[in-house]
């Protein structure tokens, strides 16, 4: 099992080198990991997006372009269908997103002709390695899906739990979120986290647990477990945190990012391929991260 991003990106560096679709990118910090997972054998990359453009920031952490490597379109939505194209005619592995919007890369990873799609619902899954924590934590969905339904939710799940055993956990443990324990008609989310939980105990979601509703505090403390009298095999030691709807995650993700000193990489799940997926906030290291969990869920 992989505990901490330092054991993510040696994993990946002994996995042969795998090649990367990367859409518009036209920032120091998407080159700067560019340069090092190329150095370091984790990746090699195609870059698609404007040559020009490119070519300026690449100077600017001294990387060399390779002419058969970079694929010259002006246009973002061109560039992000140039990218996802890259895998379907089998010449990248993987795909990433540089300086274009969510939107635009879910497109072409969607496109009917050479997009892909496989019926499952796309759903952002972040990687979570927090100083105080032993063990890479997990959350779902902070980027993509705005309100999920209970059936969307399922799929969220399901990729959630297919990405964490990639990474070597053999049963995920995942805590549908919500703000108290108990079913609640006035409170939506915690119908979910308790239909969720019956799925899971009627085998629905196979080789992982989700268990809910539980607060967070429940999820991640044994201690406010036993305090609080909660019977749950997920609480206090979830691996997967399930948000119920994108402000929780957003606000979660980032206060765990500013006060808590917490790296995060992340990928969307759900499509033929991962798509690794940063915040243009992000430095070079968590962009390197990603793409280096984006490799291992490649090759799972």
């Amino acid at each position: 099992m992989i505990n901490n991003f330092d054991e993510l990106l040696t994993q990946a560096r002994e996995l042969e080198t795998s090649v990367v679709a990367i859409a518009a990118p036209y920032d120091v910090d998407t080159l700067k990991a560019v340069k090092v997972g190329e150095d370091e054998g984790l990746i090699e990359a195609i870059l698609v997006g404007d040559k020009q453009r490119i070519a300026i920031e690449a100077d600017k952490v001294d990387y060399k372009l390779v002419e058969d490597r970079v694929i010259d379109v002006k246009d973002d939505d061109v560039a992000a269908l140039e990218a996802v194209k890259q895998v379907d005619i089998g010449r990248a592995d993987f795909v990433m997103k540089g300086l274009v919007s969510s939107a635009t890369i879910l497109k072409a990873v969607l496109n009917q002709d050479f997009g892909l799609r496989t019926g499952q619902l796309l759903s952002y899954v972040a990687a979570l390695d927090i100083p105080k924590e032993d063990k890479l934590l997990f959350m779902t969905d902070p980027a993509i899906n705005i309100n999920p339904n209970l059936k969307e939710k399922v799929h969220i799940t399901q990729n959630a739990v297919q990405m964490v055993k990639a990474l070597g956990v053999e049963q995920p443990k995942v805590a549908a979120l919500a703000a108290i324990e108990k079913p609640n008609d006035k409170m939506p989310a915690t119908l979910d986290a308790a239909n969720l939980a019956k799925m899971s105990r009627e085998g629905k979601f196979k080789g992982s647990i989700v268990d809910g509703p539980l607060a967070f505090d429940n999820a991640v403390s044994l201690k406010a477990k036993e305090r609080k009298g909660i019977e749950s095999i997920v609480a206090g030691q979830a691996d997967i945190f399930l948000v119920p709807y994108i402000e929780v995650g957003n606000v979660l993700y980032k206060a765990l990012t500013y006060y808590a000193d917490t790296k995060i990489a992340g990928i969307v799940m759900g499509a033929k391929v991962p798509v690794a997926m940063s915040s243009r906030a992000d430095d070079y290291l968590n962009k390197l991260t990603s793409m280096a969990l984006g490799k291992i869920v490649a090759n799972y």
